[in-house]
């Protein structure tokens, strides 16, 4: 009985996980082509050797901080007109990307910073000391440097997306959270709750694996 309801949802599943890989992989990509620049300007305006300057990083802060702090069920309707501009839409995984993105940018950007403040700073002396630019320092040294970091970091994003895509099924975003959520509590089938669940678990193990591996391998210590 238990495994005719699984091969029943099948198709469901399927079209579940699609749309979660869909929602997740924009994400992922967006935020770390906004979340490193952005990661980059809070460290480098912080650093008395490079580029300090309070006022931006005091704003980009705030404005990193305003976001991090707000719970993403209330970012998901605050984000209803912007996501209707962006999506053309409101509902469907292509919408969903939009809070998931704004989500995670901030997120990681502070993941980014951190892993930059894990550099020895002798290392961005040395570098100071030769005539190196602040975008040969940056580009040449603190990516290459916190590249390890900011591996993991991005895997760390990655498993939390994972856990915002699901809530994003409360709004009709599509993915193994709403499936779980429609067919799993609306309609108490147990089955596809534990089944999404096991799901949701699988995807979060290789992933964080895959992250690992790749973190190790460029790391340089």
């Amino acid at each position: 009985m238990f495994l005719e309801q699984i091969v029943a949802i099948i198709p469901d599943l399927n079209k579940a996980f699609s749309e979660t890989f869909l929602m997740m992989s924009i994400s992922v990509v967006l935020s770390a082509v906004f979340g490193i620049p952005l990661g980059i300007l809070l460290f480098v305006t912080d650093n008395e050797l490079l580029a300090e300057n309070r006022w931006i990083n005091r704003i980009a802060g705030f404005v990193v901080n305003v976001i991090r702090s707000t719970p993403f069920v209330i970012l998901l309707v605050a984000l209803i007109p912007l996501t209707s501009i962006v999506a053309g839409t409101i509902v469907g995984p292509k919408a969903a990307t939009v809070p998931l993105a704004v989500a995670a940018i901030p997120f990681y950007a502070r993941l980014v910073e951190s892993s930059l403040k894990e550099i020895n700073k002798g290392v961005i002396e040395a570098a100071i000391a030769m005539g190196s630019t602040l975008w040969h320092i940056i580009f040449k040294i603190l990516l290459v440097e916190a590249r390890s970091g900011l591996i993991l970091g991005l895997t760390v994003t990655t498993i939390s997306l994972l856990g915002f895509s699901a809530m994003a099924g409360i709004v009709g975003g599509g993915g193994i959270g709403d499936l779980a959520i429609r067919f799993g509590y609306y309609r108490f089938d147990n089955v596809i709750m534990f089944t999404t669940v096991v799901i949701l678990i699988v995807i979060v193990q290789v992933i964080q694996a895959i992250g690992d591996k790749l973190a190790k391998r460029l790391d340089k210590r």
